[in-house]
C-alpha cells in the first residue's frame, strides 16, 4: 500500500502566493509565502490575540487539515498516551539536594501537569510545598516555571514563570514563612533572579523587545522595581548574556557568549553596588567558563590552541588571563566539557572515544581516578552539589535499556550509593531490549556513531521499522539515555536509532567544527549514510525509515527531505528551522545575531549567503518526489518563528511532483518547546508517533 493511500481525503489549505523579491550579492530571490512572517511579531508574542487575522485564519486551516487526516489515528493516539503515561510515576519525586538547615527538590502529585518545588529539613522530616505549579497554572492555558533560587538565609525565593510561551518571563519574590509573594513583580526576564549576599536583593537579566538579554539589573526587595540598578548593558545583539553565582555566595558571574566567544564579568556578592569587573576581554574563537575554587578560579578553556579544552587556574585577587596557570592540559580527543570545584577535589565531566565519564581530582595531591561505567552506550549526568565544602557529588545514569538511577558520590571514599532508580509502573524488562552501537562511514569516510535500541525478538532482516532521530548542531551531543516513551514504538517492533552527525560534540570538538558554517553539509550526509548503513545491515529499509529531528534538528530533517527524500518513508520535523537564508538576513529576529557565528553571516559575507543557500531546506525545495511530511510548531516560539515550517509547507505543496500528505500541527497556545503540561506534551509525542506507524502502515 502507498502512503498516500494510507492517509484520508481532506481539502488542502491553500496558501496564496505573493510574490516578495529580494536581492543580496547580485542574487535575486523571490519568496512567495513572505506574508505569513507576522510584521508584528514583538507585539504577538506578548499578545498572541494581535495576530494578523488572515495569518491565523491559515493556520487555523491547517490545523483542521492534520486533524482531518489523523482523524483515523485518535484511538491509537489514546492507546500510546496511556502507554506512555503508564510508565510514568505520577506522584515521582527528586531525591532531595542538601544545602544548610534544608534539603531541596521537585515532585509531582497523582494527575499533576506541573512541577512542585518542595523543602524538608536536612536530616528528614515534614515537607513543605514552596511552589505548587498546578495552582499557579490554574486557568492558564500555557504555563512553564522558570527559574527557582531560595536566598542563601532560606527565608525567600525568587521564581520565574512564562504564561505564553514566548519565554519572556516574570519574576517574583515568596516568603518562605508566609507562602505568600511580596510585591516584587519584573516582567520580561530571561527566567533567572541569582541572590546577593545580603539576601535583601537579586541580579535579573531583562529581554529588550527583540527577545534578548541586553541588560543585568540588580532588585532591592521592596524597593520600586522602576529604580533598579543597571548593572551592566551588553550592546553587542550577537550575545546572549546571563548571570549567576557561586556557591560559596562570594561572586555573581556575568556570562556574556555566543557560540564560539566568552567573556565573563565579575563583581563580589556582598558588594552589590559594585561595578562589575572583567576577566579577559571577548576574542573571537576564545572559549573560557570561571568555575570556584575558593582562593582560586578554575578556568576551562580553549585557549593556547586547546580544541578540547584543558583547565587553568587563576587567583581571585587577580584573575586576569596573565596570571593563569595551567593544571590540567589539553588531551587531542578528550573533550572536558564541564568543571565543578568543591573544597577538597575538582570534579570533570568529560567525553572520551565517544562515551561520556567523570574525573574526580583530589586539588592537595593532583591524584585523579574515574567513576568508571561497562555498558556499550550510556548516558551520565553530573549534578554537582548546593555545597562547597563536602566530599558528596551526585550523578546520574541511564542506558537506552537502563532506567535512570540517581547516585551520591564519595570522592573520598569513593563510594557510590544508589538513591533511586526511575520508576516505570507499568513495568520494564531490560533483559527484553538490545542496546548497540554501529559506526555508519560517511560519504567523506568518517565514521558516524549510531545508537540502537530494539526488542530481542524484533526480526533483524530488514523488515523492521525504524525511527531515526537527529539533531546536529551548537555542539549538542544527543544523549543514548533512557526514554520510556520511544518503547511505545520499540514494543510495536521498532528499531529505534539515534545517528551522532557532525554539528555535535559527540566524537570531541572537531566533531561540531565538521559539522557547521562551511562544512554543514557534513551533517546531512552522515544522516543519510546513517539511514543507509541501518539498511545495509538488515535492520529496516528505506520504505520502513522515519527520520525525526526538531529545531536544528528539524532544519536537518528538511535538508535530507531535498537531497535524498526517497531514503524515508515519512519525516517528522517539529519546530523545524528551514527558512535559515531569511531568517539569517533578518538582524531583528531574537536569535540571528548571536547564530552567525553557527551558521555564518549572509547579510555581511557572500560566501556564506553561497553556503547557506545551497542547503536552505525552504530555498531548495524542488519539483520531486517527498515522503509524508509531518511539521510541528508553536505560533509564540521565539527560537524558530513559526512561519518558518508555515511557509515551507505551503511551497513544499506547492511543488513537489508527489500526492503524499503535507501535515502542519501549530499549538497555538504555545512556543518552542510545546505543550507545557507534562501529560499535554506526551499527547504531542504520540501524534507525532501515530503519524510514524501510519506511513509505515502499522497504524
Amino acid at each position: 500500500m502507498s502512503s498516500t493511500a494510507r492517509f484520508s481525503t481532506a481539502t488542502v489549505p491553500g496558501a496564496e502566493q505573493r510574490p516578495h523579491s529580494d536581492v543580496r550579492h547580485g542574487v535575486e530571490r523571490v519568496d512567495e509565502y513572505a506574508w505569513l512572517r507576522a510584521d508584528n511579531w514583538q507585539e504577538m508574542f506578548k499578545d498572541p490575540s494581535k495576530l494578523d487575522p488572515a495569518i491565523r485564519a491559515h493556520l487555523e486551516a491547517e490545523n483542521a487539515y492534520q486533524a482531518a487526516l489523523m482523524a483515523d489515528t485518535a484511538t491509537l493516539r489514546e492507546t500510546l498516551f496511556g502507554e506512555m503515561k503508564g510508565r510514568i510515576k505520577e506522584d515521582d519525586s527528586s531525591v532531595p539536594m542538601k544545602d544548610g538547615p534544608f534539603a531541596y527538590g521537585t515532585s509531582y502529585r497523582t494527575g499533576g501537569q506541573h512541577p512542585r518545588f518542595f523543602r524538608v529539613p536536612r536530616e528528614g522530616g515534614a515537607e513543605t510545598i514552596l511552589i505548587d505549579g498546578d495552582a499557579e497554572a490554574e486557568g492558564k492555558a500555557y504555563f512553564r516555571i522558570g527559574g527557582v533560587d531560595h536566598a542563601g538565609d532560606h527565608e525567600r525565593l525568587v521564581w520565574g514563570f512564562d504564561d505564553k510561551g514566548s519565554e519572556f518571563y516574570t519574576l517574583k519574590v515568596r516568603d518562605l514563612q508566609t507562602g505568600e509573594d511580596l510585591a516584587d513583580l519584573i516582567a520580561d526576564t530571561g527566567g533567572e533572579g541569582q541572590w546577593d549576599a545580603t539576601d535583601n536583593g537579586f541580579f535579573y537579566t531583562r529581554l529588550d523587545d527583540n527577545h534578548r538579554p541586553s541588560q543585568v539589573f540588580h532588585h532591592r526587595i521592596g524597593t520600586d522595581t522602576a529604580q533598579d540598578r543597571l548593572v551592566y548593558e551588553e550592546t553587542d545583539p550577537g550575545f546572549f548574556m546571563s548571570v549567576g553565582g557561586t556557591r560559596l555566595n562570594d561572586w555573581i558571574m556575568i556570562s556574556i557568549s555566543d557560540h564560539e566567544t566568552s567573556e565573563y564579568r565579575l563583581l563580589p556578592a556582598a558588594r552589590p553596588d559594585a561595578e562589575p569587573v572583567l576577566v579577559k576581554a571577548r576574542e573571537a574563537g576564545i572559549q573560557y567558563d570561571l568555575e570556584e575554587g575558593g582562593d582560586v578560579f578554575f578556568v576551562l578553556t580553549n585557549s593556547g590552541g586547546a580544541k578540547d579544552f584543558r583547565i587553568m587556574t587563576a587567583p581571585v585577587s587577580d584573575p586576569r588571563e596573565a596570571n593563569w596557570t595551567e593544571l590540567v592540559p589539553h588531551e587531542p580527543g578528550r573533550l572536558i566539557l564541564s568543571v565543578i570545584g568543591f573544597r577538597d577535589y575538582l570534579v570533570r565531566l568529560e567525553r572520551k572515544d565517544g562515551l561520556p565519564r567523570i574525573v574526580v581530582r583530589h586539588r592537595a595531591t593532583g591524584e585523579e581516578h574515574v567513576v568508571a561505567f561497562e555498558e556499550e552506550a550510556y548516558s551520565l549526568g553530573l549534578a554537582g552539589s548546593y555545597e562547597y565544602g563536602t566530599d558528596i557529588i551526585r550523578f546520574s545514569y541511564s542506558s537506552m535499556t537502563t532506567p535512570a538511577q540517581v547516585y551520591d558520590y564519595d570522592m573520598r571514599t569513593r563510594e557510590r550509593v544508589l538513591l533511586k532508580t526511575q520508576e516505570v509502573p507499568s513495568g520494564h524488562n531490560s533483559d527484553a531490549y538490545v542496546t548497540r552501537r554501529l559506526l555508519a562511514p560517511s560519504a567523506d569516510g568518517e565514521l558516524v556513531p549510531v545508537s540502537l535500541l530494539y526488542r530481542k525478538d524484533t526480526p533483524l532482516d530488514g523488515s523492521a521499522p525504524c525511527l531515526l532521530y537527529g539533531y546536529g548542531s551548537y555542539g549538542i551531543a544527543i544523549p543514548a539515555s533512557f526514554n520510556t516513551n520511544c518503547l511505545s514504538l520499540v514494543d510495536r517492533g521498532f528499531v529505534y536509532a539515534i545517528a551522532h552527525v557532525r554539528g555535535g560534540k559527540d566524537k570531541g570538538y572537531g566533531w561540531y567544527e565538521d559539522g557547521k558554517r562551511d562544512r554543514k553539509q557534513n551533517t546531512f550526509t552522515d544522516f543519510i549514510a546513517a539511514a543507509r548503513h541501518l539498511v545495509a545491515e538488515k535492520l529496516t529499509s528505506h520504505d520502513r525509515i522515519v527520520a525525526q529531528g526538531g529545531s536544528a534538528g528539524g532544519m536537518l530533517m528538511g535538508a535530507v527531505a531535498n537531497m535524498a527524500p526517497e531514503a524515508f518513508a515519512g519525516i517528522i520535523a517539529e519546530v523545524p528551522f528551514v527558512d535559515v537564508l531569511n531568517t539569517m538576513l533578518d538582524a531583528t529576529l531574537p536569535l540571528t545575531p548571536p547564530e552567525w557565528p553557527e551558521w555564518g553571516n549572509p547579510i555581511e559575507s557572500a560566501a556564506d549567503y553561497r553556503t547557506i543557500a545551497a542547503y536552505s531546506p525552504y530555498d531548495n525545495v524542488s519539483a520531486q518526489a517527498y515522503p509524508p511530511i509531518l511539521a510541528v510548531a508553536g505560533l509564540t516560539d521565539p527560537r524558530v518563528t513559526y512561519w518558518e515550517p508555515a511557509k515551507w509547507v505551503a511551497r513544499l505543496r506547492a511543488r513537489k511532483t508527489d500526492d503524499n500528505p503535507v501535515l502542519f500541527r501549530i499549538n497555538m497556545d504555545a512556543g518552542h518547546a510545546g505543550a507545557s503540561g507534562r501529560f499535554s506534551r506526551l499527547e504531542e509525542i504520540a501524534y507525532g508517533y501515530a503519524f510514524a506507524l501510519k506511513v509505515v502502515g502499522k497504524a
